[in-house]
């Protein structure tokens, strides 16, 4: 049971009306009867809470930094009007704004109340408890109680850089439709015939189909399509490192989405694994225009997990899902520590069956601390900066003659340079 204030002012002309009027106990006993008289009658003429029925979806999504009404839709199904308040809970990272509503509910009315959340930073939330305070017709007493109403808000990754992929979608239409992808030879996706010229391999010959034509036909390849693209993403202690205005998997997560619409529109399945001590989440088996919303709803509640990565155990379970040669793309942090005991152990078994690509952010910390040297104060933070520059620079240098591709890059330019570098993979067919 609760009470409001309007009780707490009817005591109070109480107390006045024994102190001036009849200052006995019997006035004593007649005020006490009168606010009790007071309560039951707003008890007994109450709407009952269980008469309420509530109900809402129970999953909405959202971009992150943008904001959005969850519904909650209330129905009377008692004999009499429910009148009070509504609260409706949710975690603070949720940013709830216009949660608390009035309720004046008749018999067997149903209403939608709104709510509006901004979550600033990816992931799902939980709604907590829903409470009613429900009061009687006289304002001064009334009950309360909670009322779980399974919900999930999941805001999905803010995805930046998705204004690049329309233009990128087009660099690589351009290049599927160019003339210069057709070449002869071996390993390549068969396209066409043409008419034997001088010059031309013999055994590009297709002596089937020159027995039905009049001319001596030969085949035509292009760069192969439809072919696998595997992304890894390292979700151990080396992804929490800040850098810019988030971590570095937020960064690559970003760079995620943005190679997996592009990908995906050029024809290839893409799959993903996030891994640290076991596998946190994976996709696979989905092409087309669903890959990307099936991405940002797996990559949604991705955070960084404060242990060593396994290396071993995501190498295993990369080459369990890779059976066929593929373009392996591993999202990390390229530090001497990262290199030395868990890439090199790993890297020659990945690249002898698999076409690695090393993605790296870098820090525009570093870089700037490296670039301002105005006082004496700061050439020791400038020769730290210099240092880790160059252990990057020599673990970039100890992968490249491993066969493996890397991209460093800041945090806004990383999507984009890993998009160019997945065209420029297809426009010399090394995929």
């Amino acid at each position: 049971m609760v009470v409001t204030g309007r009780l707490a002012a009817a005591a109070v002309l109480a107390a006045l009306f024994v102190t001036l009027v009849l200052p006995s106990w019997p006035g004593v006993l007649l005020a006490t009867l009168a606010l009790a008289a007071l309560i039951g009658v707003d008890l007994l003429l109450l709407g009952s809470p269980g008469a309420l029925e509530l109900s809402r979806e129970p999953l909405t999504t959202v971009r992150t930094g943008r904001s959005i009404e969850v519904e909650l839709a209330v129905l009377n199904g008692g004999t009499r009007p429910a009148r009070g308040t509504l609260w409706d809970d949710w975690p603070p990272s949720a940013h709830a704004r216009h949660r608390t509503h009035a309720l004046n509910l008749p018999p067997n009315t149903r209403i939608r109340l709104r709510t509006e959340l901004a979550p600033d930073y990816h992931g799902d939330r939980v709604a907590g408890p829903v409470t009613l305070r429900l009061l009687g017709p006289l304002g001064m007493a009334g009950r309360q109680v909670r009322r779980q109403v399974p919900a999930r808000l999941r805001a999905l990754p803010p995805f930046r850089s998705e204004r690049l992929l329309a233009s990128k979608v087009k660099q690589l239409q351009q290049l599927e439709g160019r003339n210069t992808t057709t070449i002869r030879g071996q390993g390549t996706e068969f396209d066409s015939f043409r008419e034997y010229v001088a010059g031309d391999d013999v055994r590009t010959i297709d002596w089937r189909a020159t027995a039905r034509a009049n001319d001596v036909l030969v085949r035509t390849w292009r760069p192969e399509r439809n072919r696998h693209v595997v992304m890894l993403l390292d979700t151990g202690r080396v992804s929490a490192g800040r850098v810019g205005n988030g971590t570095r998997l937020d960064a690559a997560i970003e760079a995620t989405l943005l190679l997996g619409g592009l990908a995906a529109s050029g024809g290839d399945s893409v799959d993903l694994l996030a891994y640290d001590r076991r596998l946190r989440t994976e996709v696979r088996g989905i092409g087309g225009k669903r890959l990307q919303l099936k991405l940002m709803h797996a990559l949604a509640g991705l955070t960084p997990e404060l242990a060593d990565t396994d290396y071993r155990g995501m190498l295993r379970a990369t080459l369990q899902r890779a059976r066929r040669r593929s373009l392996v793309v591993w999202f990390t942090h390229l530090d001497a520590a990262t290199l030395q005991e868990g890439l090199l152990p790993v890297l020659p078994v990945l690249a002898e069956r698999h076409r690695v690509l090393v993605v790296s952010v870098t820090d525009p910390d570093v870089a700037a601390a490296a670039a301002h040297r105005s006082g004496s104060g700061d050439l020791y933070a400038a020769a730290a900066a210099e240092n880790v520059i160059a252990d990057h620079a020599v673990a970039r240098e100890t992968l490249r003659r491993l066969g493996v591709r890397v991209i460093a890059a800041a945090p806004d330019r990383l999507p984009e340079a890993l998009a160019d570098e997945y065209l420029e993979l297809k426009r010399t067919g090394a995929l």
